[in-house]
């Protein structure tokens, strides 16, 4: 009885070995996994599908398949749903099982570490511990082969060595184990399907040795070969002990926002034109108060009476043209990874309940800072604190946040000092053409506040007191919009705007004056009932040492009413204005002498005065057809370099120049306050003047036209410029080189149609013209 005790626990060895050597991936594994559910279940998969083999190791080895495999499809679904239970994920077992089967592999590779067991990160783990199980048991227990069933785990386990990368600390003791439940396996004898036994205890004795010897001799070259490639290759390894892995999530692309997410800044306008559109609906509760001692408002920019802000997005890239989130989200399971709150501030829980109205896009309203997200599944950016939804917002989609907000001290606020090197480079950086006016307002406004905190507040200050809000504003907040919205006229549009220019304004001045500064868009609510399309605000936030991101409101209060900015600002013109009369000479001190006729008069070398003259004149001449030719080559080398050099979007915005400058050249220059398509009407409007003041005796005028008259008779097609224009601010990096080359055609016919309808002597002078070079030099790179 002890002896088939002892039989029974020699052939347990190599089954339990194989488990062993398959769970160990599941345990490398799960350290990138939050809790051990993950690895609980790769064991469970492990066991299962080695014991299946081993309960069915009579039945005909094409059997043994399908029964395990019907085994792994209970085991996994059992799996998907527990995950999907303590996820708290909606939605059938069906409907979960088939997302997980779709995404399971790229939701792995894309999930922020610690990865949540949910059924499309644990699908794929479970299936491969069962195959590589149900593999190696079948090669090991029914053949006898081992080491070619070791394989199957072998593979599981590096794969899994591979998925953790650097996101872990090395797996020294996993290893040693493996290595230790191989060895042990490949001690204990193995027992085939075909029975047991010496197979050479039938032959004769000279047989018998001469096996026995060749068997030898096979081992020995075996156990050669394989102490050659540890020394041949342990050096090799030695080395890789101290490199750092490779990281699969970088071959891997993350959720992405679409084209409105990455800008929503822009929508503050059209929510605005619509301000009792429903967009959410928003129950918020206070888990705890804030200390005793604390201020009871820590925030600069808080609204008593609005006391809830909804962060939708952060925008810390600007270009010139456009902010941007330029975020990399990261699938993230209900618990999302703990930062690190500012030194000085203060922080309260906040939980609310979000039901989904009209909202649209996939970015995912939540009061900063998020801590736990249930009833969604959901993607996060640990360094701006937001959250999407790759599928995106439907209408009717209920989910929970739990929230960390933050409230800086405000006694500490006035002695803050900002950081500054590469951590922050990000929220500092001024991208080039910023406008001379805003520069030296900035510089203005710096002179006069020297501490980080007292620059933010007049910056503030400044805007609230000058500025008017208005609902109807463009939208826009590039360079030239933000000069017009600062010193643009007040009678003609300027000095008013959404929240949009103010927080763009804002984030811009204070980048100028040194500080890190960033845009948020979300919206300002009293935190329970309906959020409203006129709820929808933009605000910028200013980084401090030890305080974190503090919101400000450069908003203006109600009823105030703005003072002129040239009260405190007047920024000098780019271009001096003419004298209007001309520079007094100075007079003759004494009443000049009468000149004395000569015959001949001759100059200091005994020339004659006419040759000097002559000589005087020819000189100026050339020196005059030398600048003319000198300004046609530039003005000619301009036109190539915008039309013909650069990717397809600057090509399109040198067309528009083109069109711009000959409006200018033309007398009809056009202000940098108007829109493309309202350029394109005054850019038609302009032509068609021109040519109904066009006299009729100027044949060669009339004859050199013919060719482009006739393209200009379907206008060249500035509408389809502007259009293009647009496409290339909005969409940028989406313009081909076929609409380039249409872009400069058209530029192109409408010069040439313009120049045309003009005099000839202006004609003349069209191509020799300095203005659009001066323009050139000036505009933003």
């Amino acid at each position: 009885m002890v002896t088939g005790a002892v039989q029974v626990l020699r052939a347990a060895v190599l089954p339990l070995a194989l488990i062993g050597l398959t769970a160990l991936a599941g345990v490398v594994l799960g350290r990138v996994y939050a809790g051990g559910l993950l690895t609980w279940l790769v064991v469970g998969a492990a066991a299962g599908s080695v014991l299946v083999s081993v309960a069915a190791r009579r039945l005909p080895s094409w059997l043994v398949a399908p029964v395990s495999v019907a085994a792994m499809a209970g085991w996994t679904l059992w799996s998907l749903r527990l995950a999907a239970t303590r996820a708290e994920l909606p939605g059938g077992l069906l409907e979960v099982t088939a997302d997980a089967a779709r995404n399971g592999i790229p939701r792995l590779l894309t999930a922020m570490i610690p990865v949540e067991p949910t059924p499309d990160t644990v699908l794929v783990p479970v299936v491969a511990a069962w195959l590589a199980g149900l593999t190696g048991a079948e090669v090991a227990l029914r053949t006898g082969r081992v080491l070619l069933g070791y394989l199957p785990a072998a593979g599981l386990y590096a794969a899994a060595l591979y998925v953790v990368g650097p996101n872990a600390e090395p797996a020294l003791g996993s290893t040693v184990a493996f290595v230790a439940v191989a060895a042990l396996g490949l001690a204990a004898p193995t027992r085939t399907a075909s029975g047991g036994g010496d197979p050479t205890a039938e032959l004769t004795p000279r047989v018998r040795a001469a096996v026995r010897l060749r068997l030898a001799t096979s081992a020995a070259f075996g156990v050669a070969v394989v102490v050659g490639l540890v020394a041949l290759l342990g050096p090799v390894v030695a080395e890789q002990v101290d490199g750092r892995p490779v990281d699969p999530r970088r071959y891997v692309e993350p959720p992405q926002v679409q084209t409105l997410d990455e800008n929503p800044l822009i929508r503050i306008s059209g929510w605005a034109l619509h301000p009792e559109q429903k967009l959410l609906d928003v129950s918020t509760q206070r888990l705890d108060a804030p200390p005793a001692d604390a201020p009871p408002e820590a925030d600069p920019a808080a609204d008593t009476a609005r006391s809830v802000r909804i962060r939708l997005a952060v925008l810390s890239d600007y270009d010139g043209v456009t902010w941007r989130v330029g975020a990399t989200y990261r699938n993230a399971g209900r618990i999302l990874p703990a930062a690190t709150a500012a030194r000085d501030s203060t922080v309260q829980t906040v939980r609310q309940q979000i039901s989904v109205a009209e909202l649209s896009g996939r970015l995912l309203p939540a009061v900063a800072t998020p801590r736990e997200v249930s009833g969604a599944r959901v993607a996060y950016d640990p360094a701006s604190g937001t959250l999407i939804r790759p599928e995106g917002l439907t209408p009717g989609l209920r989910y929970s946040v739990t929230s960390a907000e933050e409230r800086p001290d405000s006694n500490l606020l006035a002695s803050a000092n900002v950081p500054a090197g590469d951590e922050v480079a990000r929220v500092l950086r001024v991208a080039d053409g910023v406008p001379d006016p805003m520069r030296r307002l900035a510089t203005q406004l710096a002179e006069e506040n020297g501490a980080p905190f007292a620059r933010a507040s007049a910056i503030e200050q400044f805007l609230a007191e000058h500025y008017r809000v208005v609902a109807d504003a463009p939208s826009g907040h590039a360079y030239p919009n933000l000069g017009f919205f600062l010193f643009g006229p007040r009678n003609g549009g300027g000095q008013e705007g959404t929240s949009e220019q103010f927080a763009a304004a804002f984030a811009v001045l204070g980048r100028l004056s040194g500080l890190p500064t960033r845009v948020v868009v979300g919206f300002r609510t009293s935190g329970q009932g309906p959020v409203l399309a006129g709820d929808a605000y933009a605000w910028p936030e200013v980084l401090f040492d030890g305080l974190g991101w503090v919101s400000f409101d450069p908003l203006p209060r109600p009823n105030d009413e703005p003072r002129p900015v040239e009260e405190d600002f007047r920024p000098t013109p780019e271009d001096p204005p003419p004298s209007e009369a001309p520079a007094p000479t100075a007079e003759p001190s004494a009443s000049p002498e009468p000149a004395a006729v000569a015959d001949a008069p001759t100059g200091p070398d005994g020339v004659s005065t006419p040759v000097l003259v002559a000589g005087g004149s020819g000189g100026l001449l050339l020196v005059v057809g030398a600048l003319l030719l000198t300004l046609l080559a530039m003005r000619r080398s301009l036109t190539r370099s915008r039309l013909v050099r650069g990717d397809p979007g600057q090509r399109i915005a040198g067309a528009w120049r083109e069109v711009t400058d000959a409006l200018r050249l033309a007398g009809r220059p056009v202000g940098d306050d108007l829109a493309a398509t309202e350029i394109a009407g005054h850019a038609r409007r302009a032509l068609a003047d021109a040519r109904a003041g066009t006299t009729g005796d100027d044949t060669t005028a009339d004859a050199s036209i013919g060719g482009a008259a006739a393209v200009g008779e379907s206008s060249p097609a500035v509408d389809e410029l502007a259009a293009l224009l647009n496409q290339v601010g909005f969409a940028p990096g989406a313009a081909t080189p076929d609409q380039a080359a249409r872009a400069a055609e058209v530029a192109t016919a409408y010069v040439a149609t313009l120049r045309s309808a003009r005099p000839w002597w202006r004609r003349l002078l069209w191509s020799v013209h300095p203005t659009p070079l001066r323009r050139a030099r000036r505009a933003p790179r």
